[in-house]
């Protein structure tokens, strides 16, 4: 089985034994390529003198996503650069930027697709996304307008529920739900954004809790915020759920750095679970793997970057594995998420 036919397979469709070695061949495979293909990842390999004998997923190297803001990290030439992806918001040390050709982009929202779909099913809904309409170039995109698109894949009617101040526009809100009260809809938004709007904001007056009584809520990051007003994920759903008795609340995480490859939260044992496109290792502060069930930094690898060095990454975030047999059953890796590390400046990775 090559790696294009391996992606055709369903989401949560293999074992770990399964899944283990040909897995770990498909990202040996994306390692030999981008050496080859990219200098700044030629060069890191070559200084920590890799090994390309190593079969082994935990010898695999990692890129620490920090490097994506400081270099220009392509495996395709210039003339083939389709997107440009780029991190929300800025910072002292700027924007991770994801170079993409046709056939990436495309195998990206491939994969999206089938992992949404999986969760929520075929069905084109009606989309209510918790922000204003934004306006962008369409050769670049920073990762909010990315997952807007990418999850209007699955719509068949977007409408953007907030006006340019911000503002929760009540006559869009009530077009809405005169088309749709009851029915079954999407909501998506980020984490602190549908809080502070839906929950803290929309006043009951304005809304019946059988408008939203068939939808489905997707939501992902912004729990920096949450944290500083003190709700957690518990808290979040327990306080959405009672207001709008939701049929279904979906949490997810990812990064543009691997986007397309997300992780949704099962809702029986509130883990994040690892498709067959992706999967997960957890390391100490020396970057040694260290045991399930233990924190440290979350190292992701994915099958879907091809035009860029983005198969294997160190991430800023500190997770742990968990081992539990859920009543869920499906196959992959179940891990938590606990934030972001306070002073996240990685060490040891400027020699590229």
């Amino acid at each position: 089985m090559n790696i294009d036919q391996y992606v055709q397979l369903e989401p949560f469709s293999l074992e770990s034994n399964e899944k283990s070695k040909l897995f770990s061949n498909f990202i040996r495979e994306l390692t030999n390529y981008h050496y080859n293909n990219n200098i700044y990842y030629k060069n890191l390999l070559d200084n920590i003198n890799y090994d390309f004998e190593n079969d082994n997923l935990n010898s695999i190297p990692f890129v620490p996503t920090r490097l994506f803001k400081n270099f220009n990290l392509m495996s395709i030439k210039e003339s083939e650069v389709f997107k440009i992806l780029q991190s929300s918001g800025t910072s002292q040390n700027g924007r991770s930027k994801i170079f993409l050709d046709k056939n990436n982009a495309k195998l990206l929202t491939k994969i999206l697709s089938k992992i949404v779909s999986f969760f929520i099913g075929d069905e084109r809904m009606p989309l209510l996304i918790i922000d204003s309409n934004p306006m962008f170039d369409r050769s670049q995109f920073d990762a909010k307008i990315a997952a807007y698109n990418g999850f209007s894949i699955f719509a068949k009617n977007v409408t953007y529920i907030l006006n340019e101040k911000k503002e929760i526009d009540y006559r869009v809100l009530k077009n809405f739900l005169e088309k749709y009260s009851g029915k079954k809809f999407l909501i998506f938004g980020f984490t602190s954004n549908v809080y502070e709007q839906l929950f803290l904001n929309l006043k009951e007056k304005n809304f019946s809790r059988k408008d939203f009584a068939g939808s489905v809520l997707i939501h992902g990051g912004g729990w920096k915020k949450m944290e500083n007003i003190s709700v957690n994920n518990q808290k979040f759903r327990s306080n959405l759920k009672n207001k709008f008795k939701f049929k279904n609340i979906l949490n997810y995480y990812g990064l543009i750095e691997q986007t397309g490859s997300i992780f949704f939260e099962c809702e029986k044992c509130n883990s994040f679970v690892t498709s067959i496109y992706s999967d997960i290792l957890i390391r100490d502060e020396n970057w040694k793997i260290i045991e399930d069930g233990k924190k440290g930094y979350v190292q992701l690898f994915s099958l879907l970057p091809r035009s860029y060095p983005g198969h294997s990454i160190l991430t800023e975030d500190i997770g742990q594995i968990i081992n539990n047999d859920c009543a869920c059953k499906k196959f992959g890796k179940r891990f938590l998420i606990h934030g972001r590390k306070k002073t996240s400046e990685l060490r040891g990775c400027s020699d590229v």
